[in-house]
Protein backbone atom coordinates (compact mmCIF):
# COMPACT_ATOMS: atom_id res chain seq x y z
CA UNK A 1 0.00 0.00 0.00
CA UNK A 2 2.68 2.32 1.06
CA UNK A 3 4.42 1.53 -2.43
CA UNK A 4 1.19 1.56 -4.77
CA UNK A 5 0.72 5.72 -2.41
CA UNK A 6 4.14 6.64 -3.15
CA UNK A 7 4.54 5.55 -6.82
CA UNK A 8 1.17 7.18 -7.40
CA UNK A 9 1.86 10.44 -6.02
CA UNK A 10 5.22 10.50 -8.17
CA UNK A 11 3.18 9.76 -11.05
CA UNK A 12 0.96 13.10 -10.47
CA UNK A 13 3.70 14.77 -10.23
CA UNK A 14 5.20 14.08 -13.87
CA UNK A 15 1.62 14.84 -15.76
CA UNK A 16 2.17 18.45 -14.82
CA UNK A 17 2.77 20.45 -17.38
CA UNK A 18 5.99 21.83 -17.93
CA UNK A 19 6.41 26.04 -17.22
CA UNK A 20 7.45 27.97 -20.23
CA UNK A 21 10.71 29.03 -19.93
CA UNK A 22 10.26 32.74 -20.42
CA UNK A 23 12.99 34.33 -18.84
CA UNK A 24 15.20 31.80 -20.49
CA UNK A 25 14.17 32.65 -23.93
CA UNK A 26 14.20 36.70 -22.57
CA UNK A 27 17.90 36.46 -21.54
CA UNK A 28 18.90 34.76 -24.72
CA UNK A 29 17.34 37.25 -27.18
CA UNK A 30 19.12 40.02 -24.43
CA UNK A 31 22.77 38.40 -25.44
CA UNK A 32 22.08 38.54 -29.18
CA UNK A 33 20.93 42.21 -29.14
CA UNK A 34 24.35 42.74 -26.70
CA UNK A 35 26.66 40.87 -29.23
CA UNK A 36 24.63 42.69 -32.60
CA UNK A 37 25.86 45.97 -30.16
CA UNK A 38 29.55 44.83 -29.89
CA UNK A 39 30.05 44.40 -33.57
CA UNK A 40 28.64 47.73 -34.02
CA UNK A 41 30.84 49.60 -31.53
CA UNK A 42 33.67 47.75 -32.94
CA UNK A 43 33.72 48.71 -36.36
CA UNK A 44 35.87 51.46 -36.98
CA UNK A 45 34.43 55.29 -36.90
CA UNK A 46 35.00 56.73 -40.24
CA UNK A 47 37.62 60.02 -39.94
CA UNK A 48 36.35 63.40 -39.36
CA UNK A 49 39.31 65.02 -41.82
CA UNK A 50 40.20 64.11 -45.07
CA UNK A 51 43.67 61.89 -45.62
CA UNK A 52 45.31 64.71 -47.17
CA UNK A 53 44.62 67.03 -43.89
CA UNK A 54 45.50 64.79 -41.48
CA UNK A 55 48.75 63.97 -43.39
CA UNK A 56 50.04 67.71 -43.44
CA UNK A 57 48.91 67.46 -39.75
CA UNK A 58 51.20 64.55 -39.27
CA UNK A 59 54.16 66.40 -41.47
CA UNK A 60 53.69 69.18 -39.46
CA UNK A 61 54.74 68.02 -36.34
CA UNK A 62 57.22 65.90 -37.96
CA UNK A 63 58.89 64.70 -40.93
CA UNK A 64 58.47 61.14 -41.96
CA UNK A 65 59.15 59.19 -45.25
CA UNK A 66 56.56 58.05 -47.33
CA UNK A 67 56.40 54.33 -46.10
CA UNK A 68 55.66 55.94 -42.48
CA UNK A 69 53.75 58.29 -43.62
CA UNK A 70 51.72 55.90 -45.46
CA UNK A 71 51.26 53.79 -42.59
CA UNK A 72 50.35 56.20 -39.98
CA UNK A 73 47.31 57.21 -42.13
CA UNK A 74 46.50 53.47 -42.29
CA UNK A 75 46.30 52.92 -38.39
CA UNK A 76 44.03 56.11 -38.47
CA UNK A 77 41.39 53.85 -40.58
CA UNK A 78 41.99 55.83 -44.40
CA UNK A 79 41.50 53.36 -47.20
CA UNK A 80 44.34 52.88 -49.37
CA UNK A 81 42.98 55.02 -52.45
CA UNK A 82 43.07 57.64 -49.95
CA UNK A 83 46.00 57.66 -49.17
CA UNK A 84 47.82 57.33 -52.10
CA UNK A 85 46.04 59.95 -53.83
CA UNK A 86 46.68 62.55 -50.48
CA UNK A 87 50.88 61.48 -51.14
CA UNK A 88 50.27 61.83 -54.29
CA UNK A 89 49.47 65.31 -53.95
CA UNK A 90 51.61 66.32 -51.09
CA UNK A 91 54.57 64.96 -53.28
CA UNK A 92 53.05 67.34 -56.23
CA UNK A 93 53.16 69.60 -53.68
CA UNK A 94 56.73 68.91 -52.61
CA UNK A 95 55.83 68.73 -48.84
CA UNK A 96 57.24 65.41 -49.16
CA UNK A 97 60.26 64.13 -50.61
CA UNK A 98 61.70 61.23 -49.36
CA UNK A 99 65.47 61.79 -51.29
CA UNK A 100 65.40 65.21 -49.59
CA UNK A 101 64.01 64.35 -46.21
CA UNK A 102 66.65 61.31 -46.16
CA UNK A 103 69.62 63.58 -46.95
CA UNK A 104 68.61 65.48 -44.34
CA UNK A 105 68.06 62.90 -41.33
CA UNK A 106 71.28 61.40 -42.58
CA UNK A 107 73.07 64.74 -42.15
CA UNK A 108 72.08 65.28 -38.80
CA UNK A 109 73.26 61.80 -37.48
CA UNK A 110 76.46 62.01 -39.68
CA UNK A 111 77.79 65.24 -37.65
CA UNK A 112 75.66 65.34 -34.05
CA UNK A 113 75.59 61.96 -32.97
CA UNK A 114 78.02 58.95 -31.67
CA UNK A 115 76.10 56.11 -34.18
CA UNK A 116 78.72 54.78 -36.74
CA UNK A 117 77.35 55.20 -40.53
CA UNK A 118 76.41 51.42 -40.40
CA UNK A 119 74.14 52.67 -37.25
CA UNK A 120 73.05 55.78 -39.13
CA UNK A 121 71.99 53.58 -41.96
CA UNK A 122 70.30 51.28 -40.27
CA UNK A 123 68.17 54.04 -38.51
CA UNK A 124 66.87 55.59 -41.70
CA UNK A 125 65.96 52.35 -43.16
CA UNK A 126 64.07 51.88 -40.13
CA UNK A 127 62.20 54.81 -40.62
CA UNK A 128 61.33 53.79 -44.35
CA UNK A 129 63.71 55.39 -46.37
CA UNK A 130 64.89 53.23 -49.15
CA UNK A 131 68.53 51.93 -49.25
CA UNK A 132 68.94 54.02 -52.58
CA UNK A 133 68.19 56.92 -50.72
CA UNK A 134 70.77 56.35 -48.12
CA UNK A 135 73.13 54.98 -50.42
CA UNK A 136 72.80 58.95 -52.26
CA UNK A 137 73.91 60.53 -48.49
CA UNK A 138 77.27 58.76 -47.69
CA UNK A 139 80.53 60.30 -48.24
CA UNK A 140 82.99 58.69 -49.66
CA UNK A 141 85.83 58.88 -46.91
CA UNK A 142 84.23 58.08 -43.91
CA UNK A 143 86.87 57.31 -42.43
CA UNK A 144 88.16 60.32 -39.63
CA UNK A 145 84.52 60.82 -39.01
CA UNK A 146 84.42 57.23 -37.83
CA UNK A 147 87.24 57.65 -35.44
CA UNK A 148 86.22 60.41 -34.18
CA UNK A 149 83.01 59.25 -33.26
CA UNK A 150 84.46 55.81 -32.16
CA UNK A 151 86.52 57.82 -29.95
CA UNK A 152 83.40 59.23 -28.41
CA UNK A 153 82.01 55.86 -27.78
CA UNK A 154 85.05 55.01 -25.60
CA UNK A 155 85.18 58.28 -23.35
CA UNK A 156 81.96 57.77 -22.64
CA UNK A 157 82.14 53.69 -21.67
CA UNK A 158 85.98 53.41 -20.50
CA UNK A 159 88.62 54.65 -18.76
CA UNK A 160 91.70 54.85 -21.08
CA UNK A 161 93.80 51.92 -19.56
CA UNK A 162 90.98 49.38 -19.87
CA UNK A 163 90.56 46.31 -21.80
CA UNK A 164 91.74 46.30 -25.51
CA UNK A 165 89.91 43.57 -26.42
CA UNK A 166 86.60 44.55 -24.39
CA UNK A 167 86.94 48.04 -26.32
CA UNK A 168 87.19 46.63 -29.77
CA UNK A 169 84.19 44.67 -29.30
CA UNK A 170 81.66 47.24 -28.42
CA UNK A 171 83.19 49.08 -31.07
CA UNK A 172 82.39 46.53 -33.48
CA UNK A 173 78.91 45.57 -32.06
CA UNK A 174 77.96 49.35 -32.51
CA UNK A 175 78.77 48.79 -36.44
CA UNK A 176 81.96 50.31 -36.70
CA UNK A 177 84.71 48.53 -39.46
CA UNK A 178 87.04 46.68 -37.46
CA UNK A 179 90.30 48.79 -39.27
CA UNK A 180 88.40 51.95 -38.03
CA UNK A 181 88.02 50.33 -34.00
CA UNK A 182 91.02 48.80 -33.69
CA UNK A 183 92.73 52.59 -34.57
CA UNK A 184 90.32 54.09 -32.21
CA UNK A 185 91.21 52.06 -29.13
CA UNK A 186 94.92 52.32 -29.76
CA UNK A 187 94.25 56.39 -30.43
CA UNK A 188 92.29 56.20 -27.13
CA UNK A 189 95.09 54.32 -25.32
CA UNK A 190 97.73 56.77 -26.27
CA UNK A 191 95.90 59.83 -25.39
CA UNK A 192 95.58 58.13 -21.61
CA UNK A 193 99.38 57.64 -21.91
CA UNK A 194 100.03 61.14 -22.51
CA UNK A 195 97.77 62.28 -19.77
CA UNK A 196 99.49 60.39 -17.22
CA UNK A 197 102.93 61.66 -18.12
CA UNK A 198 101.33 65.28 -18.04
CA UNK A 199 100.93 64.48 -14.74
CA UNK A 200 103.95 63.66 -13.33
Amino acid sequence: MMYRSYHAGSGASDEEPPRPRRRARRNRARRAEGAADGEASAAPAKPAKTALIAAVDILARQEYSEAKLYEKLARKGYRDEEIEGAIARLKERRYLNDAEACARQFAFLYTESRNSVRQICLKLRQRGFTKEDIDACKPRDTYEREKQAALRVLALKYPHDADRQKMMANLYQKGFEAGTARDAVELYRSQGSEEEDGDI
